[in-house]
C-alpha cells in the first residue's frame, strides 16, 4: 500500500515542471499525453513527429505508419513515474498497427497513466479508503500515400481522466472524459545519392488532441487538455548496408491560450481564471499563437525544441541520445537522454534513461524505461 499526500496528486494533475518561475506557465489537463511512451522516443529526447516509422508512431504521428516495412507491428511500453519518490505510478502503451495495402494502414492504441493506491483519511485516527486514481486514452488513426513520398494521417481518441475522488459524500463529482482528434503528415525522400554516402531527408507534422475541455463535476471548472503542435525534420546519413545515422530536430507548442492579467490589476486572481476558462477550446486553438503579454518573444518562449541521433548497425542494434529544452519560465525542463536497442528476427526491445540538467528533478530522471516491439508479416519495399 502506498501512503502520500494528495497534493502530490493534486501536483500530478498539472504540468510536472516549475511552476514558480512565471505565472504564465501553460497547464492542462491530463499532461500525461504529452509523456513519451516508448523508449526508442524517450532515447531521442522524446521526439517522434519525423523518425522513422515503428509501432509506435500513434502518439508522436500516426501518417508514419503509411511507410511502415512490415505488414503489422505491435508495440508495449512501460514508463515509471516519479519511481525515486513512491512506487505505483507509470504509464503503460500498448499499440498495434496493420497496413491494409502498400498505400494505406489503419491502427489502435492504449495509453494508461496509473498513480498507484491513495489512502484517504479524514483523521489521524481514522480507518481511511483506498481510491486508485487514473487516467487513459484510447485511439485509432488511418494513414493513407498520397505520393510515393508523402502521407496523411486523420485519428480520434478518447480520454478518460478518474482523478477526482468521492471524498465527500455531499460533493458531487465524477471521471473527466472528452474526444479529440489528430492531423498528421509525414514525408520522406527517395534516397538521395552523394559523394560518399547515400541519403533521405524525413519531415513531418502532428497537430493533436484538438478536443473539448475536461470537468470533474456538473458545474465545475472546464479545463483545457493538451491540444499540441509538432513540427520535426530529419536526414539519414547511410554510409553502407550496415550503417546508418539519422539525425532529427524537432519543434513543438501546446495549442492552449496563455494565462494572463486580463482585468489589469497586476495580479492573477480568481477573476482571470474565470475569464480564462471561459474561452472555448477551438478560440483556444487560435489565440495560442499570438496572445502572449509579452509579444512574439514569450510565444517562442513556449516553444520547446529537440535535438536527437540514432545509430543503426546491421538493422540489429541500436545507439541513441538526445537533448531537449523549455525556456526557463515556461516550465524549465532541460534534460539529455541515452537510449539503446536490440533487434532478434521480428522482436526489438529499446530501453532509455534521461539526465535532468536543470535545477527542477524530472519525474522520469535515474528511471531506465524500457518498450517491446514485434514486426510480423510479410514486408513492404518503399523506394
Amino acid at each position: 500500500m502506498k501512503r502520500f499526500s494528495v497534493l502530490i496528486l493534486l501536483f500530478l494533475a498539472c504540468k510536472l515542471s516549475a511552476q514558480e518561475a512565471s505565472d504564465r506557465v501553460i497547464t492542462t489537463a491530463v499532461p500525461f499525453l504529452n509523456i513519451a511512451a516508448d523508449a526508442r522516443a524517450a532515447g531521442m529526447g522524446d521526439m517522434g513527429v519525423a523518425t522513422s516509422s515503428d509501432a509506435f508512431a500513434q502518439q508522436w504521428n500516426p501518417a508514419k505508419f503509411a511507410f511502415a516495412e512490415r505488414k503489422m507491428g505491435i508495440g508495449l511500453g512501460y514508463t515509471p513515474y516519479l519511481s525515486n519518490t513512491v512506487s505505483g505510478i507509470g504509464l503503460l502503451n500498448a499499440s498495434y498497427f496493420n497496413k491494409i495495402n502498400e498505400q494505406s494502414a489503419f491502427a489502435v492504441g492504449l495509453r494508461y497513466f496509473t498513480l498507484g493506491d491513495i489512502e484517504l483519511r479524514q483523521t489521524f485516527d481514522d480507518q481511511g479508503s483506498i481510491v486508485k486514481p487514473n487516467e487513459l486514452a484510447l485511439d485509432g488513426s488511418y494513414s493513407l500515400k498520397l505520393s510515393p513520398t508523402f502521407s496523411m494521417a486523420v485519428g480520434g481518441r478518447y480520454i478518460r481522466s478518474n482523478l477526482k475522488f468521492q471524498a465527500d459524500a455531499n460533493i458531487d463529482s465524477k471521471p473527466g472524459s472528452t474526444f479529440a482528434v489528430d492531423v498528421a503528415g509525414f514525408y520522406r525522400s527517395r534516397e538521395i545519392a552523394y559523394n560518399s554516402f547515400d541519403g533521405r531527408w524525413r519531415g513531418g507534422f502532428n497537430i493533436s488532441n484538438l478536443g473539448g475541455k475536461i470537468s470533474y463535476d456538473e458545474n465545475g471548472q472546464k479545463n483545457f487538455i493538451p491540444a499540441n503542435m509538432r513540427l520535426g525534420l530529419g536526414f539519414d546519413f547511410i554510409l553502407d548496408q550496415d550503417n546508418t545515422i539519422g539525425l532529427t530536430t524537432e519543434f513543438n507548442k501546446l495549442l492552449v491560450p496563455t494565462p494572463q492579467d486580463f482585468d489589469g490589476d497586476g495580479d492573477l486572481d480568481a477573476a482571470d481564471n474565470d475569464e480564462y476558462q471561459d474561452i472555448g477550446f477551438l478560440n483556444g486553438v487560435f489565440k495560442s499563437f499570438g496572445d502572449a503579454p509579452d509579444g512574439f518573444s514569450e510565444e517562442l518562449k513556449e516553444m520547446t525544441w529537440a535535438l536527437g541521433a540514432e545509430y543503426t548497425y546491421q538493422d540489429a542494434f541500436m545507439f541513441r541520445t538526445g537533448y531537449f529544452n523549455e525556456s526557463d519560465v515556461k516550465g524549465f525542463r532541460k534534460y539529455f537522454t541515452l537510449g539503446a536497442g536490440f533487434r532478434f528476427k521480428s522482436a526489438q526491445i529499446d530501453l532509455s534513461y534521461l539526465f535532468s540538467t536543470s535545477q527542477i528533478t524530472n519525474p522520469v530522471e535515474n528511471t531506465l524505461r524500457f518498450s517491446l516491439t514485434f514486426n510480423l508479416g510479410e514486408e513492404f519495399y518503399n523506394d
